[in-house]
């Protein structure tokens, strides 16, 4: 059965176009409704009871997700129109239509594993106010199991329905449900006794577990990016709306809740080292929280810890790390989906404003009820994880049709990753096609979105279809179609080895751990083969080589060259002198004899300096044939037995 498209016109203060939006996204649409979520509201019941309906309104879904529990019925799905199309300048058909159609995509449901949390709360005192913690104790005493940790014990109340101790944090480690603290000088109470408590001894190296760290020390905060770490809460002590809205949300967290797996990993992809030696860091540099640690040839994800960024997927050169909550691959259909549609329905010069779901999303909004709203021809794509949205996106979204790529940054992105990814984009595009934004308000984002020129597209739509790199490649291609070599920034994942071949050896150690395959050998003849659309730009070959022969050249080879293996260095074999066999490289054993025959002590005659023409069959037969064969030796003695010693007392 097709979707049906509820729509409302929001008494009156937005046009729409049921039959030309029907025509366009392939939904079944209703007549435009006026005031669908009050007067009508009847109505709205009977559109829900039919099913498998999408209502064009987002401010009141509400009242609609409300509506449909009551009528014990599928909760409908939710588009916004006007907000981000009716209420712009311009035709906004072609752009309602876009929004519908993605709508109506199925996402797949995310992963999540339940995190519980029996409400142990630990909460950190200030020194110089410790009664603000005390206060927060005393008001979530009858919620939560609570314990404050003072540094002076004559701060210690006599009230016992929390705990009080003593000490320093030396380290605190995990998240919500999942917390492991390590002190310096605990110190717990004795509670027996008449007068002022008493304490235990201190104790250094303390361990102790919580669900929930209610931090009012004032001092610097026990986790990296401590926003971003469910289950610590930090607040100024000197501020007591901050101090009041943290004790409210600590009292909300017990309880059994649903953590998204917001990235997935597979180590055999990951290019983090071989053999104890250094390559991709990438993901390691980038994630805020400290969720990604070495693990030695990999990297590893603490789910945890983690908070869905999306900026070690964006960095990660192998797709060894990709985000998962939803996967890439529904990201590019969104964007193909939004292109299409947009053009199909008659919309020309098609650009797309990248926003999160909260800073983003409200900017619009607010653009939109007391501004001008957005152009017609500025499609907003609301993504989970800004960061995430890397050169691949970008990528996609020039190839799929769009002109240009805005994205608008919010305060807590991590813009450093964005900046970079940026950069990337606009080399592989060879255009100057991305904006990043960063309004002052939403008057300041409408301003800059009217005042530019629009973009049309620069190639023939293409479908984004494949890995994150196979995009990037396609869309490249599509957007440079006469370029053969595209030249890129330093750091870039794609690139060639560039060998020195005077240097090289051709040791081919770089072979052996090369992470991705890129580099390989000929084992018929002494060959250092290399494909670079297999490359990584890791650095691993260049770490490992004894030689420092190898450099990195970053760019894209667009041609069909970069699928083959093409040799970087090859030398003639050396023809072992006795048997002919071919091994090694005949420059390398001509060296080592020069510097070693006649000079060293084991090659000091002739004969042995011969060995090291000779290939590994023939050495050993030469060595154990020789006078002064280590192999050689007398008999070995008989071994003693019982018998020999029980003979011997017969003899006696």
């Amino acid at each position: 059965m097709t979707q049906k498209l509820v729509l409302c016109d929001c008494l009156g203060s937005q046009s729409v176009d049921p039959d030309a939006l029907e025509k366009a996204c392939g939904l079944s649409c209703t007549k435009p409704y006026t005031s669908l979520c009050l007067d009508q509201l009847d109505a709205a019941a009977k559109e829900l009871a039919e099913g498998d309906v999408i209502i064009a309104c987002q401010q009141e879904r509400q009242v609609f997700e409300e509506l449909a529990q009551e009528l014990e019925v599928t909760v409908p799905g939710f588009v916004d129109l006007r907000d981000r199309a009716g209420w712009g300048e311009g035709d906004a058909t072609p752009k309602m239509a876009a929004l519908a159609a993605e709508a109506a995509l199925q996402a797949p449901i995310g992963k999540s594993v339940d995190v519980t949390s029996e409400g142990t709360c630990l909460i950190l005192a200030d020194a110089a106010k410790p009664d603000t913690a005390l206060q927060a104790a005393a008001d979530l005493c009858d919620t939560l199991a609570v314990t404050v940790l003072l540094s002076d014990p004559s701060d210690i109340p006599t009230d016992r329905r929390f705990d009080c101790v003593t000490g320093a944090v030396k380290t605190a480690s995990g998240a919500l449900g999942g917390f492991t603290v390590k002190f310096d000088g605990l110190q717990q109470v004795i509670p027996g006794g008449r007068g002022a408590f008493t304490l235990t001894t201190p104790q250094d190296n303390a361990v102790s577990d919580c669900d929930i760290i209610l931090d009012l020390s004032g001092s610097s905060a026990l986790f990296p990016a401590p926003e971003k770490r469910e289950g610590y809460l930090r607040a100024d002590p000197a501020h007591a709306p901050s101090v009041a809205k943290a004790v409210f949300e600590a009292a909300q967290l017990i309880g059994t809740f649903e953590k998204p797996l917001y990235v997935r990993l597979e180590p055999i992809l990951c290019a983090h080292s071989r053999a104890e030696q250094p390559a991709c860091s990438n993901c390691l540099n980038v994630c805020p929280t400290g969720a990604i640690l070495s693990v030695g040839e990999h990297v590893e994800i603490d789910p945890m810890v983690c908070a869905g960024c999306g900026s070690c997927s964006a960095v990660c050169p192998s797709g060894a790390i990709t985000y998962d909550a939803p996967p890439v691959d529904t990201l590019f259909r969104r964007l193909s989906t939004l292109a299409s549609t947009y053009r199909d329905a008659g919309g020309t010069q098609a650009q797309v404003l990248v926003h999160d779901a909260t800073f983003g999303a409200e900017m619009i909004s607010l653009g939109a009820r007391f501004g001008r709203g957005l152009p017609a021809h500025v499609i907003p794509l609301e993504v989970d994880a800004l960061s995430g949205f890397g050169h691949a996106e970008m990528m996609a979204a020039l190839s799929c049709g769009f002109g240009h790529v805005d994205i608008l940054i919010s305060p807590k992105t991590e813009r450093e990753v964005i900046e970079v990814q940026a950069e990337l984009a606009m080399a592989l595009a060879g255009a100057q096609a991305i904006r990043l934004l960063d309004p002052a308000d939403p008057d300041a984002l409408l301003e800059t979105l009217y005042a530019g020129t629009p973009a049309r597209a620069t190639c023939n739509p293409v479908l984004p279809m494949g890995s994150r790199r196979q995009v990037a490649r396609l869309a490249t291609k599509a957007l440079q179609p006469d370029a053969e070599i595209v030249a890129l920034p330093d750091g870039a994942p794609y690139g060639a080895v560039v060998v020195d071949t005077d240097a090289c050896t051709l040791c081919l150690s770089c072979v052996s751990l090369c992470p991705s395959g890129a580099l390989g050998d000929n084992p018929d003849m002494p060959q250092l083969r290399f494909q670079e659309d297999a490359c990584l730009q890791c650095g691993l070959c260049s770490n490992i080589c004894p030689e420092n022969a190898i450099t990195l050249a970053p760019q894209m080879d667009l041609t069909d060259a970069a699928f083959t293996q093409k040799v970087l260095h090859e030398e003639e074999p050396f023809a072992c002198i006795e048997c002919g066999t071919l091994f090694g490289v005949k420059s390398t054993v001509e060296k080592i004899t020069e510097k070693l025959a006649g000079s060293h002590s084991m090659f000091a005659t002739s004969d042995a300096a011969k060995m090291i023409q000779m290939c590994e069959n023939c050495r050993v037969q030469a060595q154990f044939h020789s006078e002064d064969n280590p192999f050689q030796g007398g008999e070995r003695p008989r071994v003693r037995t019982s018998e020999d010693y029980f003979s011997k007392r017969r003899d006696h």
